[in-house]
């Protein structure tokens, strides 16, 4: 019998798909330095925030820009991660993975790093 039943989400997998996901987040946190200083970045803006009365547009730049530093630096580490399982002896391909994948993360900062200044600037500037 196939219908619409046969297709029923499982609730469990689906939470188990976040306690990982949560995990991932844990493991990034405590095993990256470049992560503790990306999360101190970020509880900095966010007091900013809460601080100066931010617009709801600078809001979703701000939260856009944190959100690709971040998903930058998951994905680097986890390039990191891979490439070193793959490979723990040098391997020139694998070093370029890593290295453009450490580049995304800049890019991804300095990004961020000029949002940041476009919206905060202001602010700062009409507070004194």
């Amino acid at each position: 019998m196939r219908g619409v039943f046969m297709n029923r989400p499982d609730w469990r997998a689906r939470a188990r798909s976040f306690v990982y996901a949560l995990r991932g987040v844990r493991i990034l946190l405590s095993t990256e330095p470049n992560a503790r200083v990306h999360l101190a970045a970020t509880l900095i803006v966010v007091g900013l925030g809460a601080y100066f009365p931010f617009s709801r547009a600078d809001w979703c730049w701000v939260t856009i820009a944190l959100t690709a530093v971040w998903v930058a630096e998951a994905l680097n580490t986890a390039i990191e991660c891979l490439g070193d399982a793959l490979s723990p002896d040098f391997n020139p391909h694998i070093g370029r993975a890593k290295d453009v994948a450490a580049g995304a993360v800049l890019m991804a900062a300095a990004g961020a790093l000029v949002v940041g200044a476009l919206v905060i600037l202001p602010h700062l500037a009409s507070s004194g």
